[in-house]
């Protein structure tokens, strides 16, 4: 871990949000092959927010969900700033039920300030659309790996991050909670997010040290957008690996292993 950038909690934030970094729109052309995208919940309508498909890694099949973030305006309107609607939860759902009927691995890509907090998608059930996730991802019989690729804030995060591994970039931060929204509510001074980054343990290695997260993805030197290239070669040879190990274990020890990973996050003292 010696290679590691040394940024403070607020420098990574602010990382994540320069405007060169990589989405996984410049991800998957270069760690997939034949990615497929699929639309839609089945439900109400498509989230352009969140993305999924059909794609190959080094010939191993594989089901892709992945947040989605824009480099400017019109992109950043066309996927909501990255915050995802209850039909996106939904589809992400949908695509996943269907892997776990082809036997296919999951794999998820997180980045996203939150989920939409508007009225209308509190009218169609967005609390409800982000616990079913919850659910059913912790019981699905198939392989899940995530990984943090710039924000993952609160549970818009969450109702992909159920896995069976997670990994976080270098640079990248988790949290229940964005700092803005956390400087808000704590301070009501949404200014306050550099004070709000230095105590909320956001950051790569906290994820690690907290047991939340079991790898950290390494980044180029000063974040991800100054070689995107290696660090898409870096989470590939990240997800073969992974892969490979978690497709051979019978799914009754997955399941039972990805049930003890959430059990034991935490800690707490009984009076």
């Amino acid at each position: 871990m010696e290679k590691l950038n040394k940024f403070t909690p607020y420098e990574r934030l602010e990382i994540v949000r320069h405007k060169g970094r990589p989405t996984v729109r410049d991800y998957i052309p270069l760690i997939f092959d034949e990615f497929i995208e699929m639309h839609g919940d089945r439900l109400f309508g498509d989230d352009g927010a969140i993305m999924g498909g059909i794609a190959s890694i080094n010939g191993i099949p594989v089901t892709v969900i992945a947040e989605v973030k824009g480099r400017n305006i019109n992109e950043n309107k066309e996927c909501n700033f990255a915050m995802p609607n209850p039909e996106g939860y939904r589809k992400a759902l949908r695509l996943a039920k269907q892997a776990e009927k082809f036997h296919r691995p999951v794999i998820c890509f997180i980045d996203t300030p939150g989920a939409f907090a508007g009225v209308d998608a509190e009218k169609r059930g967005q609390g409800e659309a982000i616990a079913r996730n919850l659910m059913e991802f912790m019981r699905l019989k198939t392989p899940i790996i995530s990984i943090v690729l710039g924000e993952g804030g609160s549970g818009g995060a969450l109702a992909l991050g159920v896995c069976d591994c997670l990994a976080v970039l270098e640079n990248s931060i988790y949290s229940v909670i964005s700092p803005r929204g956390f400087a808000s509510i704590l301070w009501k001074d949404s200014g306050k997010e550099k004070e709000a980054c230095s105590i909320m343990k956001v950051t790569a290695e906290d994820m690690i040290e907290l047991g939340v997260a079991e790898k950290i993805i390494e980044e180029p030197l000063g974040g991800a957008h100054n070689d995107v290239s290696q660090t898409a070669e870096n989470i590939a040879e990240f997800l073969y690996k992974t892969l490979n190990k978690k497709m051979k274990i019978d799914i009754d020890v997955l399941l039972n292993e990805r049930y003890t990973k959430f059990r034991k996050i935490g800690e707490f003292e009984e009076g």
